[in-house]
């Protein structure tokens, strides 16, 4: 069976928070989660680009649905605490990890880690931890929440390096992004593994939207100040990418479909995953990994400053 939005079940009276929502997969997300009846949080580094793609959506729905923005910015643990306070007493059904960077040449977050670790991986579990009072609670009143990561198939050339997760040894661009997509699936498989030990009404999901046209691949040609890198990398979206509404479709399964078991890793059913309308897929044998996750969540508890066991509501 082919999965659209059409699939998507009522999301009346959910609420919902989509980090880096202004533009690209984290639009269309907002946008058809908000069509279907949910209240959404439109999490966004710049609140002027999250204003005016709230208003896109707002014009675009009707029902009961809606979105409000709020400013997060995953590379500033101080902005996610701020950001986690001021919702972690509201009901909070879903939470969509999708915000990220890719391949930018290395720069360093607030708090000195490697942006794309940093923001990629760090950021969205500072934020999933502060989240869980919230995410558990959700769930024992009003059945499973959810939490789902967007990864990428790059996740596939990803290593965990331990001995140099922030790059200070040798960095390599797209070397780093892997890393970072790689971590966002080890963290998945913890995560569950971790609400499964406590029996906790969360599921814990990863998506990716193959090859997707976003601006995300244009932003590291900018930072580079390389106008062919940028134009060649608008050309491959427009001939070979799919569309963001497309690349969005993994997500939303995994956010809203009954039958996606936990843990579940959901991108497109095409030639390599590249294009084409969600199913589970499975992730390389370094994503599926349980010791290196295990490691991996012990050394991001200890960079972040904060544990599953601290996190959890008394």
């Amino acid at each position: 069976m082919t999965w659209t939005t059409v699939d998507i079940p009522d999301q009346t009276g959910r609420r919902v928070i989509v980090t880096g929502a202004n533009s690209g997969l984290g639009y269309h997300t907002a946008l058809e989660l908000a069509r279907h009846g949910a209240e959404v949080i439109m999490a966004v580094r710049d609140p002027d680009k999250g204003a005016a793609a709230a208003d896109l959506i707002t014009a675009e729905i009707s029902g009961p649905g809606r979105v409000e923005v709020s400013e997060l910015d995953l590379a500033d643990l101080g902005s996610v605490q701020h950001f986690a306070e001021s919702c972690v007493n509201e009901r909070i059904d879903l939470l969509i990890n999708n915000a990220g960077i890719m391949a930018i040449p290395r720069q360093l977050t607030v708090d000195g880690f490697e942006r794309q670790f940093g923001t990629n991986h760090l950021g969205h579990m500072a934020l999933t931890l502060r989240l869980l009072p919230a995410l558990v609670r959700t769930g024992q009143q009003f059945g499973t929440s959810r939490v789902v990561t967007v990864s990428s198939g790059a996740h596939r050339m990803g290593r965990i390096d331990l001995a140099d997760l922030m790059g200070e040894k040798r960095y390599q661009p797209w070397r780093a992004y892997g890393q970072s997509k790689l971590a966002n699936l080890l963290f998945t498989l913890a995560l569950q593994s971790r609400f499964d030990q406590r029996q906790l009404q969360v599921g814990a999901y990863a998506a990716h939207p193959g090859y997707a046209n976003t601006n995300l691949q244009g932003v590291a040609p900018q930072m580079k100040g390389s106008a062919a890198g940028a134009r060649m990398a608008s050309w491959a979206n427009s001939v070979m990418a799919q569309p963001a509404a497309m690349g969005a479709l993994p997500t939303l399964c995994a956010a809203t479909a009954p039958g996606v078991p936990p843990g579940a890793f959901v991108g497109p059913d095409g030639f390599l995953e590249q294009r084409g309308h969600p199913r589970v897929v499975t992730p390389s044998a370094a994503g599926r990994d349980a010791t290196m996750a295990a490691q991996l969540w012990t050394a991001s508890e200890a960079l972040i400053g904060l544990t599953f066991d601290e996190a959890l509501p008394a």
